[in-house]
């Protein structure tokens, strides 16, 4: 006997096919013009659609990108960030409202409210967390491709050591002023961040708050390390660029530095000492006294008549050959000689490094 029947005499079943041809036909035409493109094409996007990113930092470049990658129908989002949202990001970091800012909402959450009003197929994770070794491979976990969003090189350095351990793919990103540099680091294939940079930065580095910076700059890096992950999402390799990128938007000038072959001798990924993700080379944080955190960031000389001509726009500037108060209110941070520094008006180790990020660098 036949079991065929016809549709119709099933209207439970014919209502649900409707139901997934019209969301199968809507969401054709939210990509279509991504998929007219030849290089990404219909398979290029179904792979898109079944990948997972994770950025870590949803400031201004992170906020940028999450946007970029959402728009492009990445299938999952891991949303990774420990501060909260003020009226000063609102110039460049295109996830927020001035609502964010008045509810100090954190950025992550922000960040995983506003894509879901223009993509609700995707999922997001979002996390209001600190990125660190006790956590990171919880947090990344599953993720194919690791996005640099941060505002320090510590946690760039603890993104490497997790990328060349866990064989995954991760871009940096950085911009200041007028501008912006990025690096694909893809394990085994190209240099890591510590082939280049054996070293962070000495002394204190500018940084967005010190420096200013403009919004343009920000999506110029957004721009690059999105388009790179597609090339490595779509599995187009051969495309990805092997250089460090850096371009001042402002002057024009650009400069290349070749990143294509890895260093034997990279501590990282030649000898494989993974020293900043067993939390060795991590600055030692500790409660001292009433409301205030101790940063321990040792060997690091501080320029004082440099860091209180770049703190001194943004507050109270005391300072001798001993130590530098500077205040801004409702905070203190007190620098001495060798990077260690006494933040007043926190008892939170989180927001005592978001400081000494901004203010400092790091």
């Amino acid at each position: 006997m036949s079991t065929n029947r016809d549709l119709r005499t099933f209207p439970i079943l014919r209502v649900v096919v409707s139901v997934l041809s019209a969301t199968s036909e809507t969401v054709a035409e939210r990509y279509s013009r991504q998929v007219l493109f030849a290089p990404i094409g219909e398979a290029g996007q179904q792979k898109i659609a079944a990948a997972h990113v994770a950025i870590v930092g949803c400031g201004a470049t992170g906020a940028a990108a999450a946007a970029l990658l959402a728009r492009a129908g990445v299938g999952t989002l891991t949303l990774i960030d420990r501060d909260f949202v003020e009226e000063s990001n609102l110039q460049r970091q295109v996830l927020f409202e001035e609502e964010d800012a008045r509810n100090a909402t954190p950025k992550a959450e922000a960040a995983r409210r506003r894509i879901a009003a223009f993509n609700s197929q995707i999922a997001i994770h979002a996390h209001i967390a600190d990125l660190v070794p006790g956590n990171i491979h919880e947090l990344l976990n599953g993720a194919q491709i690791v996005l640099d969003a941060t505002d320090n090189f510590e946690t760039r350095y603890l993104i490497n050591d997790y990328s060349i351990e866990q064989t995954v793919p991760w871009i940096y990103a950085a911009a200041i002023g007028s501008y912006a540099a990025s690096m694909n680091i893809l394990p085994g294939q190209t240099a890591c961040l510590a082939c280049l940079f054996p070293k962070p930065p000495s002394g204190t580095v500018e940084t967005c708050d010190t420096a200013g910076i403009l919004n343009t700059a920000v999506n110029f890096a957004a721009s690059l390390q999105v388009t790179e992950t597609l090339k490595y999402l779509t599995g187009d390799l051969n495309a990805m660029r092997r250089t460090l990128l850096s371009y001042d938007l402002w002057t024009n000038e650009r400069g290349e530095i070749s990143s294509a072959r890895p260093d034997s001798e990279c501590e990282v990924c030649g000898k494989r000492q993974f020293v900043h993700l067993a939390g060795e080379a991590r600055p030692h944080i500790t409660l001292c006294g009433r409301n205030s955190v101790q940063i321990h960031e040792h060997n690091r000389p501080v320029d004082f008549a440099e860091l209180a001509a770049r703190l001194a726009p943004h507050g109270t500037i005391r300072s001798n050959e001993l130590l530098l108060r500077f205040e801004r209110p409702p905070f203190t941070i007190t620098v001495f000689p060798d990077g260690r520094a006494l933040i007043q008006g926190t008892t939170d180790p989180v927001q005592a490094r978001t400081l000494y990020a901004r203010y400092i660098g790091s």
